[in-house]
């Protein structure tokens, strides 16, 4: 990859402050999820995470590969309607993290200090198939590399090219189809700790090395299946984070680089080469160099598994293993937790599902919440340095690194995002009422209670989730499992705090009792009856 010429010394630094995603869900699941929907709830989210509203987001760049043009545009008006430029990007499988490198560079160039980048996708049931049959087929060149090696069979296209590329690296280097199956059996693994992933079974190495063959040596279980879904992440320049007090969520993209395919894709009849491993090598050498940073730092993985065959090239391909030695890595267990790396934590496309345009703000999603401390289940011990890999056939290949942004500040509770976590509290229904009246009116809300309240919320088997409801900038917002940061904090027991915003027990009562606790701006807690009054008149 030949260099820009630009002088990377006078880039601004860009930081992701919030991220959001929905559920990945098989196609057609869910009656009320179309594209609108899905992409209004991850982006609301990121908004949520990053307490920002609509209002403030200079720019919207929005991924999707399947639909009509200015999908983009539709799924942003159901956040507001603000005039900003909103970019449609559509780049196969890689379309996410083209959205997401977009929006950097727009921060990183001065032309914006908020941007929204949102994926998402509608796809249909099955394997993927040819749209348009009257106009040459983007992918012909490596279509062209298969028919020359292995032949082309009677199988899903996407998996021929990947399988022949697990074929040619076993012929090459002695790899054997249990190292595949293997890699589907740790992010199969991995999954079940992850409420976003479409599937979250756990299987044997025999369950998936004899599931149905789709195309040797894949087996069913070993593919990525078609996803609906949405993911999202606020980005901001270094000036809009330090005037918002962001910097203990900001994560800075130290580095992202886009490749596409080079002469040797076609040249050298190496399916290897034609699945993208020669513009995976350019993107990640490129941006560990910019980043100044080793493959030895690196701690927590996402990257494309479409099909286990991918994984296995792409460690090669990425630097994490020398050329030939990734059976090694596999066999190791440097892979996965208490190894080297944790390798897609998430589940990763094979496990989490892979709605195209969403997949890569998922893996940024999921290397944020690594690094703030927040994947509860799937947290890897001491992460610092994150490794995102998304790549599209056709082609282009994306490689971030990623670390905290202002790792001198204090650091994020590590509290839960998941909903499954926050729908353990009887309480979280109470907060789910506030955020609706905030929705509806929550300029009024924040002209009446002018205050941040942080709510400390003990389970009955001692857990905490905290609830930091702002009612003080902009329309107002309510997040969960962030820092415990407020005008007032108020520390109840679960039981207790419904009973009390229910009106079933006495404020008065339950202070003297001790059942109720404050610490801060006594004149704002007392504002805590308008909250209160809110749930009571609620159907809950």
């Amino acid at each position: 990859m030949a260099s820009t010429g630009v002088n990377t010394s006078t880039r601004r630094r860009v930081y992701v402050v919030g991220v959001g995603m929905t559920k990945f869900e098989k196609p057609g699941r869910r009656d009320d999820f179309d594209y609108p929907q899905m992409a209004k709830e991850a982006a609301t989210k990121a908004m949520q995470d990053a307490g920002v509203s609509f209002e403030q987001i200079e720019q919207a760049c929005v991924g999707y590969v399947y639909g009509d043009s200015t999908c983009g545009q539709r799924a942003v008006y159901e956040l507001g309607l603000t005039g900003i430029p909103v970019f449609n990007v559509n780049n196969n499988c890689a379309t996410g993290s083209t959205a997401l490198i977009m929006g950097k560079q727009f921060i990183e160039g001065g032309l914006a200090n908020c941007v929204l980048a949102l994926g998402f996708e509608k796809m249909s049931r099955g394997s993927l198939k040819t749209t348009f049959q009257d106009r040459t087929n983007p992918m012909d060149k490596h279509v062209m590399v298969i028919a020359n090696t292995f032949g082309i069979e009677k199988a899903p296209m996407a998996a021929q090219m990947f399988g022949n590329a697990g074929r040619e690296h076993m012929e090459k280097y002695g790899t054997k189809p249990i190292h595949f199956a293997k890699i589907a059996h740790k992010n199969h693994k991995h999954s079940t700790n992850n409420p976003y992933s479409q599937f979250q079974d756990e299987y044997t190495l025999e369950q998936i090395m004899n599931s149905p063959k789709i195309h040797d040596p894949l087996t069913k279980l070993q593919c990525c299946p078609t996803s609906d879904g949405s993911g999202a992440a606020i980005l901001a320049s270094e000036e809009f984070v330090r005037r918002h007090g962001l910097e203990n969520q900001a994560i800075e993209i130290v580095s992202m680089e886009m490749a596409t395919d080079l002469p040797s894709s076609f040249k050298d009849d190496s399916c290897i080469k034609a699945v993208g491993y020669d513009m995976t090598a350019k993107a990640a050498d490129r941006a560990f160099k910019n980043a100044g940073l080793s493959r030895d730092d690196v701690n927590v993985v996402e990257l494309h598994d479409c099909f286990s065959c991918n994984e296995l090239i792409t460690y090669e391909a990425l630097g994490l293993c020398p050329p030939g030695k990734a059976s090694e890595l596999v066999d190791s267990g440097n892979n996965t937790y208490g190894g080297k790396y944790v390798i897609n934590p998430s589940g990763g496309l094979i496990s989490k599902g892979h709605p195209l345009g969403a997949t890569g703000l998922a893996q940024c999603a999921e290397l944020c919440w690594q690094l703030r401390g927040m994947a509860d289940k799937r947290q890897v011990s001491n992460a610092k340095v994150a490794l995102q890999h998304n790549i599209g056939l056709g082609g282009a290949a994306v490689v971030a690194l990623y670390k905290k942004g202002f790792p001198n500040q204090s650091r994020i509770q590590a509290f839960a995002t998941s909903a499954s976590t926050e729908d353990k509290f009887q309480s979280a229904a109470i907060f789910k009422e506030i955020k609706s009246n905030l929705d509806k009116d929550g300029a009024a809300w924040v002209k009446k209670m002018k205050g941040v309240f942080c709510f400390k919320v003990k389970a009955n088997d001692g857990t905490e989730g905290v609830w930091v409801v702002d009612a003080k900038n902009g329309s107002g917002s309510v997040k969960f499992g962030v820092e415990p940061k407020g005008d007032v904090t108020i520390n109840m027991k679960d039981d207790d705090m419904l009973n009390l915003m229910l009106g079933k027990l006495n404020p008065q009562q339950a202070f003297f009792q001790g059942k109720l606790k404050i610490q801060g701006n006594m004149g704002l807690a007392m504002k805590l009856r308008e909250f209160q009054s809110a749930a009571g008149k609620s159907k809950l």
